[in-house]
Parts: structure tokens; sequence; C-alpha cells
């Protein structure tokens, strides 16, 4: 006698698989996602510092309307570069930080 098919079994197995595979798919997105915002940050800092004659800092609020991430994936881009220099700015009154410019460095 043939044994029934056990298709909740067989259901949920196909669906773990498909969610590992959706998980995987995601993950490796977002990895080269970020990378390419770093890379594009990277390669304008980079482009401005050549072209300008000067450091190449630039202001976070610049770099958003330039670049166009947001200032949070800037940010986030800056600290995983090992290319991308933080210069504080202070407000020469009281010695308060003022702005945040970010810098290619070779």
């Amino acid at each position: 006698m043939d044994d029934p098919i056990d298709w909740l079994g067989l259901i949920a197995n196909i669906a773990a698989i498909v969610t590992a595979l959706v998980a995987f798919a995601g993950s490796l997105w977002y990895v080269v996602e970020r990378g390419t915002k770093r890379r594009r940050l990277e390669a304008y800092l980079k482009a401005e510092r050549d072209a300008e004659g000067d450091k190449g800092q630039r202001s976070v609020l610049h770099l958003v309307a330039r670049v166009g991430l947001t200032e949070q994936e800037i940010l986030q881009a800056s600290f995983r570069s090992k290319h991308i220099g933080r210069v504080l700015t202070t407000n020469k009154l009281d010695g308060m930080a003022k702005d945040i410019l970010l810098e290619y460095r070779d």
C-alpha cells in the first residue's frame, strides 16, 4: 500500500528553503548596496579634492545635495571607509562643535 504524501510537511520544507534563499539574497543585496554607496562617496570626495586644488573637505549637507545619499548613509559610509577622514569644525567664540567635514585621504 502506498504511503500518502505528507503535504503539510512538504510545503513546510519548501517554505523553509525559500525563506533561506530570500534571506540570503536580501543580505547579499544589502552588502553590495552598502559598498556601492561607500565607493560613490569616496569617488566624489576624491574628484573634488583633485579638481578644486584644496583639501576637498565637504560638509555632510553639501554631500547630501551632491551625492544623493542621506546624512545617515554618508556618515555610515565614512566610518566604513579607509579613505574618508572626518574633520570637526568648531565655533571660534565658544569652541563648540559646528560641523563635520569629510575629506578623501590616500
